[in-house]
Formats: structure tokens, sequence, C-alpha cells
């Protein structure tokens, strides 16, 4: 690496702790999607002044998109002095809920020990600021350099990416002729890269009852009751096959590397009141019961056996047990991805962390999904991985945060690649 590069990018210390600071007081909270515009127009205030042609699209008529909250994206690019490659840093702007048990302001970016503490720290404004020092630095350092830079700042990647990367797949953004290689900045730490990630299924089971007198409980059918019964067919016959499954996959942590199934939330009965409700509850047998089931499965896996094992249980309790009726609906499913070792983007920031840090890497995949499945499955884009600072398992938890030496790190490798990928030969 450019050693006036690498000094650079550290001498902006200060620079990326203020940026950082800024995306994280920003609280684009997905759901329900608040200020994605606001954090369009700061990142079109930024990359402007940095010489980048700044493209803000809405994600008309995608999930969640509505006139109270609009679906916005940016996307910015730098062009070099001669014809070349474009290298597309892509990160989220939107955040999930802040939750319980927090000890810093979740939208304070409070510094402490080295570290920024909030909401989004880590996944992922911290890998967003650190690409935009990277990419801004190499600019100033090599204004002759080739090809093009992008940046982008994109919608709720939280919530499935609909509004935001496969958006802009599907009007070309990340097709192969325009963009030839692709950073994720998801925080799977300074030292990994990951190659991809799981696939997902998520779906809702309904159980059918029929209602009655709280009292008088025989002469209806507790819905919840049969739910029940379907989670202990998950507890006794659906964990224990998962659990056995294994992958070839470098997936982290190690207990992803089998399938596992998460119950994302339960309700039957009586719709619940509001806080300030203050009466007692109708005496009701519960005619309804629903679940919503978040299944991860292994690039072994094809999905028709993923979504083919839970009818399988279903089709046999209504077949063994009395008056078990249900209803079972797909939400969403997602594709394993994967990118060869060999891709040249890999290639370039493998070497580029052996330059930054004298290590080699290790490559991972991801346990969740991330938006590098819309440009693989609608771009057709191929050479894209997740690299970034950050610690994946401090995602969605309280006390997020980001150190400050991983993001110039990071910052550091992604120069690094860039110097690679475009300057010129010889």
């Amino acid at each position: 690496m450019n050693r006036n590069l690498s000094a650079a990018i550290a001498a902006k210390r200060d620079d990326l702790i203020a940026l950082t600071q800024d995306l994280i007081r920003i609280p684009t909270l997905n759901p329900p999607g608040q200020d994605y515009r606001a954090i369009c127009e700061y990142l079109d205030k930024r990359l402007s002044k940095h010489g980048f042609d700044t493209q803000l699209i809405r994600a008309h008529e995608t999930p969640g998109d509505s006139s109270k909250y609009p679906r916005w994206n940016i996307v910015a690019r730098r062009e070099g002095a001669h014809s070349g490659e474009c290298v597309h840093f892509n990160s989220h702007s939107d955040v999930v809920e802040v939750g319980a048990g927090w000890t810093f302001d979740p939208f304070g970016a409070e510094v402490v020990d080295g570290k920024i503490y909030g909401r989004g720290t880590c996944d992922m404004k911290g890998g967003l600021a650190a690409s935009i020092i990277a990419a801004e630095t190499f600019i100033e350092t090599h204004p002759d350099f080739v090809g093009a830079i992008e940046i982008s700042g994109t919608a709720d990647e939280e919530s499935g990416g609909y509004g935001g990367v496969a958006y802009l797949a599907e009007k070309g953004f990340f097709d192969p002729a325009r963009v030839q290689h692709v950073i994720i900045p998801e925080p799977l730490q300074k030292d990994r890269i990951c190659l991809g990630h799981r696939g997902g299924w998520w779906a809702e089971i309904e159980t059918k009852g029929e209602i009655a007198h709280g009292s008088m409980p025989f002469l209806g059918d507790c819905a919840i009751r049969h739910m029940g019964a379907v989670l202990s067919e998950f507890e006794s016959k659906l964990y224990p096959a998962m659990a056995a499954r294994r992958t070839d996959m470098p997936v982290v942590p190690e207990g992803a590397r089998s399938s596992t199934m998460n119950i994302n939330s339960i309700h039957g009965g009586q719709k619940e009141q509001s806080e300030d409700f203050t009466g007692l509850p109708a005496h009701c047998v519960p005619d309804s019961c629903r679940i919503v089931i978040d299944r991860r499965f292994l690039s072994e896996e094809p999905l028709d056996q993923v979504r083919n094992e839970v009818t399988a249980l279903l089709e046999g309790l209504r077949e063994t047990r009395p008056d078990f009726r249900y209803e079972l609906t797909e939400l969403n499913s997602v594709l394993p991805s994967i990118t060869d070792r060999d891709a040249p983007i890999v290639m370039t920031v493998a070497q580029a962390i052996e330059d930054v840090m004298g290590k080699a890497p290790e490559y991972v995949a991801s346990p969740g999904t991330y938006d590098q499945k819309h440009i693989d499955r609608i771009g057709r884009l191929k050479n894209c991985i997740a690299y970034g600072p950050g610690i994946l398992e401090l995602a969605h938890k309280p006390d997020e945060y980001v150190g400050i030496d991983d993001m110039i790190d990071s910052a550091c490798v992604m120069g690094a690649a860039l110097e690679s990928l475009l300057l010129p030969k010889g």
C-alpha cells in the first residue's frame, strides 16, 4: 500500500469520527423507515463537495414505501481521469429498533475508550463512514486514477432490501457492464472477507379454532392448544434434524454452521389492548393463533426441502390430531449466495489485508442474509463481498459500538484495494 495514502487516512481520524457521529445522529429507524431522505441529503452534500455526481432515487411502490415514509437511496459516482473499471461501495442507511438495555444514548454517538456507541455504529454506519474516508482520500492522493468509484447509501436492508439494493439492481445500477467490483462494508471484522450468506425462508402459520365461552371450553376449540402441538412437533422433530445438518460454507459464528429456525412472534386470542386500558379481558376460547417463523438454511438444502419439511409436520398433525386446521403463508424467501475465493475482488481485498495488517484474511460467510443477494440474483454481478469494520455479534444489540482504530484499518484496506484496482498499470 502507498504509505502516503495510509498516512492520509490516519490523519483523517477526527473527520472519520465526526462523520460517523453525524450519521448515527440521523435516526433512520426501520421499521417504519424514517429519515431516509435526511441521510441521503446529508451524504449528497458531503460527497458533492468531493466531486461526486449524485442521484437521489426513491424506490416507488416497494414494500413500506409511502408518502409518510418514502424509500430514498443515494448513488454517488466519481469518474477518474481515464476509462476503466468501477468499484462500488454499498452501505445500507437503515438501522433496527433500539430495544431495551442501553447504558448509552442510542443516537448520541458518544466516544468512550476509542469506541463510538449508538444504534447502527457497527451495523453499518461505521462501515459507510470508513468507505467514504477511503474513497475521498484515495481521490486526493491519486487524482489521475482510472475507472470510477461509486458510493451508495440504500434503504431497507434490515427488512429485505427491496426498497434499496433490489430496486437499484432492477434499474440496472449493478449491471456488470456498469459496475465491476462491489464491497459491502458490513461488520464482519477488519481481517475477514465475507464471501456470502445462508438462505432464508419466512412464513406465517395460523392454527384455527372456534370461539366459545371460557367457562365452557369444551364447546369451542382452542387454537392456541393446536399451536402448542405445532411447537411440540418442531421441538421433537424439526430442531433436532436441523441441528444435525452441517454446511461446507465457512459460516460464522460456529452455531450457524447448522440450519436454524427462530420463532419471530406468536399471538393468539384477543387483541392486545392499548397501554392505558384498565379493564379486564373477556372470557373467550381463542379461535386463531399465529406464529411467524424465520428459517435459515444452508447451501446444501434446496428451498423446496425447507418448505416441505414444515408442511409435512403440519399435514401430519392434520391427519392425527382431531379438528386440527391450519393455514401456511410464505412471507419471503432468499437463496444462499457465495462468491468464489478466486474472484478478483476477493483476491484484491485479501492482498490489501495482508499489506495493511500483515496477516492473511479469514474467509467467512454470514449467518444472516444481506444485500449481496440482490446484487447476485438480480444484478447478475458475482464479483461482490462484504468487508468492513465492526464485530458481527454486536449487531442489533444494546450498547452497539464500533472501534475507531478498526474503522481506520478498514479504510486503509479499502484504500489499498482501490490502488490495486484503479491505478494505471505499469
